[in-house]
């Protein structure tokens, strides 16, 4: 089963990136199960967005303790605290310009950096980077495919779906020679 925690701030996208995210797997025919929770309910405060996928149904009901993977759309949230959220050999794709070398892990850990708000600024979508993050985080996962992501974002886009889906690529893009090399 994999399990994936999205941590954001109240604004940011964090829920919405889940949601898509879930919709994503379960158009491919996954099971799926999300959950979030928040801070104070006020924008800023820290959002988690938790999901289990799976390819048989999914029985468990708990917090999400050691995740396979998480997607931080702040790089503050690197941590002990939240990185001990994570599997010592966790993918951890994070919101940053910083170079991956410098951002903190714990044990084994993977770091994936997505510099989302550049790439959401040249798709015309100003602060808002959850369709860049989605694409940098499923080339680094290697699911669910980008056309799959890509489908979901332009489906559930309430505006400038075409902006959102080309952040989604352009992410996807950039991250996959990357990736296959490593």
């Amino acid at each position: 089963m994999l399990e994936i925690v999205i941590l954001g701030r109240g604004g940011q996208g964090a829920q919405t990136a889940g949601n898509l995210l879930a919709q994503a797997f379960f158009s491919q025919g996954k099971y799926v199960q999300t959950f979030s929770t928040y801070g104070g309910a006020r924008r800023g405060t820290p959002v988690t967005s938790s999901l289990r996928v799976s390819s048989s149904p999914i029985r468990q009901r708990c917090n999400i303790t050691q995740a396979s993977a998480l997607l931080c759309f702040d790089d503050s949230f690197l941590d002990a605290g939240y990185l001990g959220q994570a599997a010592e050999n966790a993918l951890i794709v994070v919101n940053t310009a910083k170079p991956e070398d410098t951002l903190m892990r714990l044990g084994g850990q993977r770091i994936v950096a997505v510099d989302g708000k550049t790439i959401a600024r040249r798709n015309n979508m100003g602060k808002v980077v959850n369709s860049a993050l989605l694409g940098g985080f499923c080339a680094a996962l290697g699911q669910p495919g980008l056309e799959s992501i890509a489908q979901t974002i332009e489906n559930s886009a309430p505006a400038k779906k075409q902006e959102n889906v080309a952040a989604c690529r352009e992410a996807f893009g950039l991250l996959e020679p990357v990736l296959e090399r490593v």
